[in-house]
């Protein structure tokens, strides 16, 4: 089998969440204590992401922050735009919440600031993705943006693969970049609920360190090498690792330049 290096590829992180620095060390805890896990880094700042990915040479990072209430949204999607402007290399995805008062308002807002995309976690939002609320979201970005969407966890009852396969059904021309290889700690029901197809990716955040080698390509071979990104879920996991622990499943050389940037380009356009 081939050895590759993380800086023998053009690299695209596409699933790191950042946050302002008073709110920093509190939000990273938070996440930590939602998943009971211990956080690789304690501080998700633009900073601190931006030296981590350097060990690996990542040329653009996906960052986005989660809106757990409507209040948070228009403060969110201006400091992800804030910190775009000041790091080019940054790839901005803005928050968007089920009871926000004016969606359609807001989505047209982050088309004119550059964002390129909407991040929705429904755990933390306690919104089901195949519920009204979150369907109000996807009539506004159909055809408009594409939405990152955390995927999984069997704890909670909002975001299920199956949730999703009703969601594409309903929506076939919203573009879904489905985190966690379609399902966090549910694999199993993501690889028989979800497929991949021209709107439908997946990333390999908080995945494939989660399962066994075999059973990570498995499920990339399920989708297709395509239709996979590669994601870190910063702060939570170090890009270092994450992309050395892809680089162990055997790829061919191009396969691994589809999942650590090709699809991402293709997908967002860039």
């Amino acid at each position: 089998m081939e050895q590759f290096t993380p800086q023998e590829f053009e690299i695209y992180d596409m699933h790191a969440h950042i946050f302002p620095h008073k709110i920093s060390e509190k939000a990273t805890e938070s996440i930590g204590k939602f998943y009971d896990i211990n956080m690789h880094y304690s501080i998700g700042e633009t900073e601190r992401l931006l030296a981590a990915e350097a060990m690996i040479g990542t040329k653009r990072t996906l960052v986005c922050s989660v809106a757990t209430s409507p209040k948070q949204v228009t403060s969110i999607n201006n400091f992800i735009k804030d910190e775009c402007d000041k790091h080019p290399e940054l790839i901005g995805f803005a928050a968007l919440h089920g009871d926000y008062e004016d969606i359609p308002g807001e989505v047209d807002r982050i088309i004119s600031m550059g964002l390129h995309g909407v991040k929705l976690h429904a755990d933390f939002q306690k919104t089901a993705i195949d519920s009204p609320k979150s369907y109000k979201i996807y009539e506004a970005i159909e055809g408009r943006l594409p939405v990152l969407v955390h995927m999984g966890d069997y704890r909670h009852d909002y975001s299920h693969p199956t949730m999703l396969a009703k969601v594409l059904r309903d929506f076939p021309k919203l573009k879904v970049l489905a985190s966690h290889l379609g399902g966090f700690a549910a694999w199993d029901e993501a690889e028989i609920a979800l497929h991949a197809s021209e709107n439908v990716r997946f990333d390999t955040s908080s995945a494939i360190g989660m399962m066994s080698p075999e059973r990570a390509v498995r499920l990339i071979r399920h989708y297709g090498t395509d239709y996979c990104m590669f994601g870190t879920d910063f702060p939570m996991w170090d890009p270092k690792k994450e992309a050395q622990t892809l680089l162990s499943f055997g790829f061919t050389r191009e396969e691994y330049q589809r999942i650590f940037s090709e699809n991402a380009k293709e997908f967002l356009g860039i």
